[in-house]
């Protein structure tokens, strides 16, 4: 019998304390090893962020908080920054770190920055919220393609606009 399992985990401890919640269809836990596997139709959810995946694997502490995520397959997500800066995306593996809020992307990786239009589509891109840093790599055959959203030159006249055309 498949039943939607429900987790609430409170971060109780944790300077930016939010609840944290987790949808899945199944759940297995090794409290002494500190491991907690969801898996299907994942779903988690901390505040404005949000994670979803097949699988995700969380390991915890010895006062049982979240120490790392590790999402899996067809994992998407939307996060928001300490500076508010909004991010959607997907990546075929996602690991997560609480502690230092950085996001590590893995395998056809599309993240998008909403507010500010801007794209990185790569095979490995690095997140780090705290500090505003972003780093990507492209895959061995295929090169990092970033994507800006340019404004049109508002100082352009209309005799280099005709020109363009």
């Amino acid at each position: 019998m498949k039943k939607r399992v429900l987790i609430i985990i409170l971060l109780a401890t944790s300077l930016f304390a939010q609840e944290l919640q987790i949808k899945a269809k199944l759940f297995n836990a090794d409290q002494k090893a500190g491991i907690s596997i969801f898996e299907g139709d994942v779903n988690i959810i901390k505040g404005a962020d949000e994670l979803n995946a097949s699988k995700v694997t969380i390991h915890t502490n010895s006062n049982q908080e979240p120490t790392k995520f590790i999402a899996e397959g067809n994992s998407s997500f939307k996060i928001k920054t300490l500076e508010g800066s909004l991010y959607t995306g997907k990546a075929h593996k996602v690991i997560y770190l609480p502690q230092t809020k950085e996001y590590y992307f893995y395998q056809d990786v599309h993240l998008k920055q909403i507010d500010d239009k801007k794209e990185i589509i790569g095979d490995e891109v690095i997140l780090k919220t705290i500090e505003g840093k972003a780093y990507a790599k492209g895959a061995e055959k295929e090169p990092v393609i970033m994507i800006f959203n340019m404004p049109e030159d508002q100082n352009k006249t209309k005799d280099d606009k005709k020109e363009n055309k």
